[in-house]
């Protein structure tokens, strides 16, 4: 127990779950994210690591995807500098006047900022040693930490999870050894030995559990008497014809709802590719099935816009809508007890306990990576074995896929809908601000709309970045003596983003500046332009999810990328609209970061293995651990593993 080691007592246990520790087993394999030799500098802009004394109490800015930039000034070396460090806001509390830190970063002599990639509290050590930088909380600090970790591997049991022959095998060292140069390393060459012993067991767990779900699958599942010839009837009835790959994907779905197996498919395919189309199909055989159906989705825009959608092509099901701010929800929550709607479209208020569904046969989870692992768990248990139809608008690489999500089948769509546009898109830096915005007025002229990105909610006169309130503020002058602008943001209540999407969707509002909440699924069809402010802060992915609100009609559309600088990857966004290449080049220069962050958030949560740079051990494992999963005297170790994988399948 936690409460064992010196130090830890209640308030210390609540900021240790702040980082997902619970037990000794989570302390000790809260590994450091990298490691620094620490010996002083100069302030330069290659690497600097400095002391410091803060002088101003810190600021906080934030911006997209709650990120955000903490600033404050310290005398460093006899000069005041200004300190800027990203993601680190919790540590506004503990950066008070006349504390002494030690600032590890890069130093803009120009603009006089020193932009910290670290901060340690206290001076630099005297002997040069490699030091540990764990992620930390306002409370438990890196030093906290690795004192608490130093008493937990006095107690702790060094069970391995990896096989004793396959340490052999590869020359591994031991796991106790491993630990202890994971935390405190003695040197490089014995640090790159302990992460190379961690990877491998690391790699082969997860082998074995995705090896172990995809072998037994559930084989029973929920078995529909459905002719074809009823699904093409109603196929018959829309007034388009279907893209080809959406074709081979509804007969994938159709032959996992007849049969006796349970369906566990992820449906990827790119931003306005049809996905929905198939869920709706998807939702119509299961309801000629006799069952009801659920369909989640991460935001309430995007909610109300499915609603619609299932309105218009369902017209003779029960269609519902349940979110946080819908009307008569205990109304709707008793028809959908009572088995009176045929499919239930919401956000996480599908998951509440008091939502319980009748004959639930058919979950289909859209965005299914903005939803954590028991959120999606915890609808599919409101049915009795439905079938499961996950989507996802971010594309991954498919040999990435099949090994990652091994456990499911996987669907894809890459051809596009006839009317789909391909978007023209431009790189541009803010000292072409006047090009663009003449771009901007042609497409007003021409009665379209267009949206306005910035990653910034509140201005800061200090920030490099632009604010929306500050971007909006602009667009007015502009722009606001002609048209109307809107601003939509996180910060709003939910009523007021369905309020003004509902506006720009009947053009009453021609430049809606945003966030990111616009990235997942709404559908604009005159919105013939995007521009999207300091976009280098972007991952490639959401610049072109991002993009996919525009070209979603036969109207020519572009997207303006405004950046500090014109890079090779943000022109890679130039040279394609595939969202399949984009994520292989995403991939390739980024690591499985951006292409991966979100499905690690449960799926697949490395603690120390990366995805791109240990892809090869990645495959090897997959082998070894088919191996032993099918040795008849399954080792100890073996077992105790498959027994954690049981609980969770």
């Amino acid at each position: 127990m936690l409460t064992n080691i010196s130090g830890i007592g209640p308030k210390t246990i609540k900021n240790l779950q702040k980082l997902a520790i619970n037990n000794i087993d989570e302390l000790v394999n809260h590994f450091p994210f990298r490691y620094e030799v620490l010996q002083k500098t100069n302030l330069n802009e290659e690497k600097s690591i400095v002391e410091g004394e803060i002088i101003t109490s810190p600021t906080v800015y934030y911006f997209s995807y709650q990120k955000n930039i903490l600033k404050f000034q310290a005398i460093i070396d006899g000069k005041k500098i200004n300190v800027d460090i990203y993601n680190r806001a919790f540590l506004k509390m503990r950066l008070k006047k006349g504390v002494v830190i030690t600032i590890i970063g890069k130093y803009n002599r120009y603009k006089n900022t020193l932009v910290a990639s670290e901060i340690i509290f206290g001076r630099i050590p005297e002997k040069n040693n490699i030091t540990p930088i764990y992620h930390q909380t306002a409370q438990l600090s890196n030093k906290k930490l690795v004192k608490l970790i130093k008493e937990a591997l006095l107690q702790y049991d060094f069970f391995s999870y990896l096989p004793e022959d396959v340490e052999k095998e590869f020359n591994l060292i031991d796991k106790k050894t491993a630990l202890w140069e994971i935390h405190f390393p003695s040197n490089e060459e014995n640090l790159e030995k302990a992460r190379l012993r961690l990877k491998y067991e690391e790699l082969f767990v997860f082998m074995l559990k995705i090896n172990y779900l995809r072998e037994n699958k559930t084989k029973q599942g929920l078995e529909r008497e459905v002719a074809k010839k009823q699904v093409l009837d109603y196929i018959k009835t829309l007034p388009f014809s279907l893209t080809e790959d959406q074709e081979k994907v509804w007969q994938e779905v159709y032959q996992d709802l007849v049969s006796k197996q349970r369906m566990n498919r992820l449906l990827q395919g790119d931003v306005g590719s049809g996905k929905t189309l198939v869920a709706i199909i998807a939702a119509y055989i299961n309801y000629l099935g006799g069952y009801k159906s659920a369909v989640m989705v991460p935001t309430e825009v995007l909610a109300n816009q499915h609603y619609q959608t299932f309105l218009e092509y369902l017209p003779n099901l029960k269609i519902a809508l349940l979110t946080s701010s819908t009307k008569n929800k205990e109304k709707i929550k008793e028809k959908i007890a009572a088995g009176e709607v045929d499919v239930i479209i919401g956000t996480h208020a599908l998951i509440t306990t008091d939502v319980n569904f009748n004959n639930l046969g058919l979950v289909v989870t859209d965005e299914q990576h903005r939803f954590g692992v028991n959120q999606r768990k915890n609808l599919i248990n409101k049915g009795t074995l439905p079938d499961v139809l996950y989507m996802s608008a971010t594309p991954i690489p498919r040999t990435y896929a099949l090994t990652i999500y091994g456990d499911m089948d996987i669907s894809s769509i890459k051809t596009m809908p006839a009317n789909r546009q391909k978007v023209a898109t431009y790189v541009k830096t803010m000292k072409e601000l006047k090009t663009v915005l003449s771009m901007m007025y042609q497409e007003l002229l021409a009665n379209h709309q267009i949206y306005v990105i910035a990653p910034l909610i509140e201005e800061s006169d200090k920030s490099e970045l632009e604010s929306a309130q500050e971007i909006y503020d602009n667009m007015q002058k502009a722009f606001g003596v002609k048209y109307k602008i809107g601003l939509l943001h996180g910060r709003l209540k939910s009523i007021e983003k369905v309020n003004i999407m509902q506006q720009f969707q009947a053009n009453k509002i021609q430049i809606l500046v945003s966030t990111t909440v616009v990235e997942v699924g709404v559908d604009v069809a005159n919105a013939t332009m995007m521009v999207v402010y300091n976009s280098q802060m972007f991952g490639l992915a959401t610049l072109h999810q991002l993009r996919g609100r525009v070209g979603r009609s036969e109207y020519p559309s572009k997207c303006v990328l405004l950046a500090n600088e014109k890079t090779a990857r943000l022109q890679i966004l130039e040279k394609s609209n595939d969202g399949f290449v984009i994520s292989e080049e995403d991939f390739k220069l980024r690591g499985g970061g951006d292409l991966f962050g979100h499905l690690q958030s449960g799926d697949m949560k490395f603690k120390i293995a990366d995805i791109k740079e240990d892809y090869k051990l990645l495959v090897k494992m997959k082998e070894i651990s088919a191996e032993y999963l099918h040795k008849k005297n399954q080792e100890p170790i073996i077992k105790k593993i498959l027994s954690e994988v049981k609980k969770l399948a």
